[in-house]
């Protein structure tokens, strides 16, 4: 038995009415083309991957998050478990993205162990890809009882089958949103791994929506929002703790789940939008920089990149921009000639960061579009 799909009230229709709004204007924002785009979807991939982490207890920046999605090298700095879990969560995530588009695609307990395999593939002591043989709970504290049991493990196979069948065919008139929160619900529940299986649920979350194909994948996953803040991540610990009872217990009522995840579904959404906003803005006031100061147009996809928490390297630059390694020198020394960037790292780290004018027009613009508070879309 799995936990079942809630009904959803008025108050929750009138949420599902706004997704599907903000879903048609993300739809054709995206459509068009934009050369900031790219980045932006890169911007929230990392997102993606930093939040999901975070929760975990596995902490980047948003600079060393972009760089992985980038396909550069994270920052020694970090230890070993943190960059592996970082760069498997990359990998695992990077499978989701592509598998929006699969023309043969099956939800099946192996497809969902092998992207376990691939999240915690660099520790094998923690049976990365295996159902676990013995009990499991979540503790709360070391002092305090758990906070969650699991099932026994002996049910563990069968329950996987049965998410599987479910997403596979069960409640397929429900909204997207819907049939992702519950699969995310179920999977966290069954706990079928030693280990990961937060992150899991929350990839399979993601997963479902990306097979929908109504927008790409990167625009409504919410796994950055619930590790964007403590708060937040509190919230979605109480929200799962409020349906799940302290031990599997799938007959509970799990309409308060729903609406903690079309909450966060919404409030990510206006994100989304307001980083839409800030990047045509931002590209527009560096465009007029560059062509005020002679450089050639494409310059501008650097100097928009500058502006990114992690900068912009050239390796980046040249392979997001098809150029030769000479062109990209003489645009970047160019900008930096101009005093619109500036060199920050050493060899393999270097990067560079807007300064002057471009620095103070991205937090201007910034500044500006954030002003307006995110609206709580329960709120009366």
């Amino acid at each position: 038995m799995l936990f079942r799909v809630p009904e959803v009230d008025a108050a929750d229709e009138r949420v599902l009415v706004d997704l599907e709004r903000f879903r048609g204007e993300l739809r054709h924002q995206v459509a068009e083309p934009r050369r900031w785009l790219g980045q932006l979807r890169r911007s929230l991939i990392a997102g993606a991957i930093r939040g999901s982490n975070t929760i975990e207890g596995y902490t980047v920046d948003a600079a060393d998050a972009e760089a992985v999605v980038a396909g550069e090298e994270m920052p020694t700095a970090h230890d070993a478990q943190t960059r592996a879990a970082v760069t498997g969560y990359a990998d695992a995530l990077t499978y989701v993205l592509q598998a929006a588009r699969f023309e043969v695609f099956a939800f099946h307990p192996m497809l969902l162990s092998a992207l376990h395999f691939m999240m915690l593939r660099n520790d094998l002591e923690r049976s990365p890809g295996r159902y676990r043989l013995g009990p499991i709970w979540v503790s709360g504290a070391p002092d305090n009882p758990p906070v969650y049991t699991g099932p026994d493990a002996e049910r563990v196979p069968d329950l996987m089958d049965e998410l599987c069948g479910w997403l596979q065919g069960g409640d397929l008139d429900a909204p997207v949103v819907v049939r992702a929160a519950m699969a995310h619900l179920n999977l966290v529940s069954i706990h079928p791994w030693r280990d990961g299986n937060g992150r899991m649920a929350r990839c399979l979350h993601t997963l479902v929506l990306a097979r929908q194909l109504i927008i790409a994948p990167e625009f409504s996953s919410i796994e950055e929002w619930l590790g964007s803040s403590p708060h937040n991540t509190a919230m979605y610990y109480a929200a799962l703790g409020e349906a799940q009872g302290g031990s599997f217990q799938p007959e509970r009522d799990a309409h308060g789940w729903l609406r903690f995840c079309l909450r966060a579904h919404h409030l990510q959404a206006q994100v989304v939008q307001r980083r839409l906003d800030i990047a045509a803005e931002v590209w527009r006031v560096l465009a007029d920089q560059a062509a005020a100061a002679g450089l050639s147009e494409r310059t501008v996809a650097a100097l928009y990149a500058a502006t990114r928490p992690e900068g912009v390297r050239r390796a980046t630059y040249m392979r997001d921009e098809d150029l030769t390694r000479d062109q990209a020198i003489r645009d970047l020394q160019g900008l930096k000639a101009a005093g619109l960037i500036e060199e920050a790292g050493h060899g393999r780290t270097q990067r560079y960061l807007a300064t002057g004018s471009a620095a103070h027009a991205e937090r201007s613009v910034r500044a500006a579009i954030i002003a307006k508070p995110l609206r709580d879309p329960y709120s009366a």
